[in-house]
């Protein structure tokens, strides 16, 4: 599962990392990620987990609310300009880039 490099040692049933493995790839390919060793990649496995741990169990339902936490719509899909801010976040700049979100 492509997810699972991920999950360190957290336990979850295997239908939900299965759940979470189609999310993972779903948000990586609207974001023009590819699934692997990258932070960009790791910071989405990241915000899938989170939200899995909150008890989203709907595959579609993990992507859009994924997306939504990069300010992105479920139809829409990310520039590919905008995927290299997304590979700064996980530096420590998050912050930064959510608050210049947020006052757009």
């Amino acid at each position: 599962m492509p997810i699972t490099p991920y999950l360190a040692h957290q336990a979850f049933e295997p239908e939900v990392i299965e759940t979470m493995s189609a999310a993972f790839v779903a948000a990586c390919e609207a974001l023009h990620l590819k699934a692997g060793d990258d932070p960009a990649t790791r910071f989405v496995a990241e915000k899938v987990i989170e939200l899995a741990q909150r008890g989203v169990r709907d595959p579609d339902e993990l992507r859009t609310m994924t997306l939504k936490e990069f300010g992105l719509s479920n139809e829409s899909c990310a520039p590919r300009e905008w995927t290299q801010r997304l590979r700064m976040w996980p530096d420590g700049r998050r912050g930064q880039a959510k608050a210049q979100r947020g006052s757009a």
